[in-house]
């Protein structure tokens, strides 16, 4: 069932998600200031390709002081409208029955969006 999740997901605008967080990691990881930022765009990208089976959880020893500051900076910066952009989507697929796996998968997405330092994708068990 995660599989057929998946292909569905990246049909319908996850592997779009996925490129877009890909460039724009490419971008940010120009200069060595934008580095940190690029890695967590490439980490959100990673779970925008397969987010069935997949979860996304706080690393060993975090939340930490330097994942919370980084998260603060990505906040400030305006990162927050990634996940604003999540949630409307994440809505917008909950009007359907049908949609609704889908809409849980966005709200995951804006969660890990909004502060992402500190988190790693593992498989669900």
């Amino acid at each position: 069932m995660k599989g057929i999740g998946n292909i569905l997901w990246l049909i319908f605008g996850g592997l779009l998600i996925a490129v877009i967080y890909y460039l724009v990691g490419l971008v940010m990881c120009i200069t060595l200031i934008g580095i940190p930022f690029g890695l967590q765009l490439f980490k959100l990208g990673t779970y925008s390709l397969w987010p069935f089976g997949h979860e996304i959880v706080n690393g060993p020893n975090e939340p930490g002081c330097v994942s919370v500051v980084m998260d603060l900076i990505w906040i400030l910066l305006g990162w927050w409208e990634i996940a604003l952009l999540h949630l409307f989507f994440g809505l917008l697929f909950c009007v359907t029955i049908i949609g609704i796996p889908f809409g849980l998968q966005h709200f995951r997405m804006a969660f890990a969006s909004i502060i992402p330092f500190g988190k790693e994708i593992n498989p669900k068990k």
